[in-house]
């Protein structure tokens, strides 16, 4: 009906009335408060320091001096509840296997889909949207039909996806050469040439995405394993992103700009680090279409996709069990036992099962399994670091030729730019507003960067996020009320160049004498919600045979 005030109608006006508003009273109160003011906040989650003690606790002899205080039996034991781990358990809960136990060294769920929440919304700690799904992954179809964000299909089979899951315009802005301009792809004063080498890049990366293999597959695909193993393919992996474009005569510093942002953005890495296979994917594996959005549309939450781990753990909330840090895992003919420390308790707990599921990162598992029982060399899987930042803003940062968008970026900045946690609320009467600011730190080798970071005191981080955001919202700071800070140490794995194509990544999945189970999007070597919740459903298929139903 032509005359119907949609949720996105409704937002757009709304955000054009704050606009107005705000467009006046933003200048009006940098003059008022020209002293920069205390920010108070501070820097959460001490997991790095959790997981460090791995170091202090997974030695046989530690273990041994440690008396366990208490002892749990159960069938099946998954340790984490990243989204591998709860995909995991979905499966199995779905095909019948509901005696399981999951553990996480955390006090939350979600692994990198984390939120927290404040006064004013609920906001993301990593992982915040999911783009269209690639119509072929009905694995996944299947579970955003049960949380109806898909609610039916049309006649020619496309799904039909909630609105209030879709990411409502405006959608994305690049602040370049002074001023914003719509979408990220930089457009805003480049030159002709300039536009052409862009031009001619996406049309590229339209090609790849149509190809196939001489084995009837996509030459790109999510999830990974999928794809065509043609070698003119995976050839691709041993050169860098950086490279490839030196290949095709690509040199255009927004070109160049513009696909490092993507590499930072999906990888935590540069292009010159980048896989160019890896660089290509993000371009080319993604098909999906829908009846009421755009192949490009994202579904995203106030939360990010912690949405999507609660919704995943909906029917076995009660067999999670935090604070929990496995630091032993050992296993016979007769099943596996797992030696825990409950952080939170401070005692030591020995769970006894016939089979686990790890679904955690290699650094992890080196440490918990045996030496000698490792299969792979884990030197290749390299962890991107991050910092995360929620800032509390009592204005929104709104310029004259324009209004806040979901995604906003400056061409140039060290950072990612910062979405707004806010984006999706379409009631007005809210006062203060969440920017989730993003800040891969690639600037340095990931061990390097980790140790910089940790050392690093919330003021001044502090600093170095507002010397960002100042040089494109000059006044910004005297409207924040509050900066609070994570830093990811191990953010996600890295798809450096060799990665993978690998013989290590490939083997690191294998099970061990059918009683370990390998689950991470670490196998994958892309660190998206598709390849965790693959990785999930591909072990729980794994492991089925080997169970009774219980």
């Amino acid at each position: 009906m032509k005359n119907k005030l949609t949720r996105k109608t409704f937002l757009l006006r709304s955000l054009a009335g704050l606009g107005a508003f705000f467009g006046l009273s933003w200048g009006t109160k940098a003059i008022l408060n020209p002293i920069k003011p205390t920010i108070k906040g501070r820097i959460l989650g001490a997991n790095h320091q959790i997981g460090h003690l791995l170091r202090n606790l997974s030695s046989p002899q530690k273990a041994e001096e440690k008396q366990s205080e208490e002892i749990i039996e159960v069938p099946i034991l998954i340790v984490g509840t990243g989204i591998a781990g709860l995909s995991a358990a979905r499966k199995l809960q779905k095909a019948g296997h509901k005696n399981f136990l999951l553990v996480d060294l955390e006090d939350h769920i979600g692994g990198n889909a984390d939120a927290g929440k404040n006064a004013t919304t609920a906001y993301p700690w990593a992982a915040h949207y999911l783009p269209i799904p690639n119509n072929e992954d009905k694995e996944l179809l299947t579970f955003l039909e049960e949380q109806y964000i898909i609610t039916g299909y049309n006649s020619a089979g496309l799904p039909i996806y909630n609105e209030y899951h879709l990411c409502q315009s405006p959608q994305e802005r690049l602040f370049l050469k002074g001023r914003w301009q719509e979408g990220l792809i930089p457009n805003y004063g480049i030159s002709e040439s300039d536009r052409k080498q862009i031009s001619d890049f996406l049309a590229l990366m339209n090609q790849y995405r149509q190809a196939k293999g001489t084995d009837g597959r996509w030459a790109f695909d999510i999830p990974l394993a999928l794809a065509s193993k043609d070698e003119v393919y995976q050839q691709l992996d041993k050169i860098s992103m950086t490279d490839f474009l030196s290949q095709h005569n690509l040199d255009s510093e927004y070109l160049l700009w513009y696909v490092n942002y993507c590499c930072r953005d999906d990888y935590g890495i540069t292009s010159a680090n980048t896989s160019a296979y890896a660089g290509i994917h993000y371009f080319a594996a993604r098909r999906g279409k829908a009846d009421n959005a755009e192949s490009n549309a994202v579904l995203t939450w106030a939360e990010g996709n912690n949405f999507l781990a609660k919704a995943l753990s909906t029917d076995f909330k009660d067999k999670i069990k935090t604070k929990t840090l496995v630091t032993q895992v050992n296993w016979n003919s007769d099943g596996v036992e797992a030696t825990a420390y409950d952080w939170d308790k401070n005692v030591s707990v020995k769970i006894k099962a016939q089979r686990i599921i790890l679904a955690t990162p290699q650094f992890v598992n080196q440490r918990i399994l045996p030496k000698e029982s490792i299969q792979i060399s884990t030197d290749l899987f390299q962890y991107a670091p991050w910092l995360v930042a929620n800032i509390t803003v009592n204005q929104i940062p709104i310029e004259r030729d324009g209004f806040l968008c979901w995604d906003n970026v400056s061409y140039n900045s060290t950072s990612l730019g910062y979405i707004s946690a806010t984006h999706q609320q379409v009631s007005r009467d809210i006062d203060k507003w969440v920017l989730t600011y993003y800040l891969p730190l690639s600037h340095k080798s990931p061990v390097e960067a980790r140790k910089d970071a940790i050392k690093k005191t919330h003021e001044e981080w502090t600093e170095d996020i507002l010397t960002d955001l100042e040089s494109f919202h000059p006044n910004i700071r005297e409207t924040i009320e509050e900066i609070n800070l994570k830093i990811l140490g191990h953010g996600m794995i890295a798809p450096m160049i060799g990665f993978l194509s690998s013989e290590n990544r490939k083997l690191a999945s294998r099970n061990i004498d059918n009683r370990i189970f390998f689950a991470h999007s670490d196998l994958s070597g892309v660190s998206i919600f598709e390849e965790s919740f693959y990785q999930g459903n591909r072990v729980a298929d794994e492991l089925l045979p080997y169970l009774s139903i219980s």
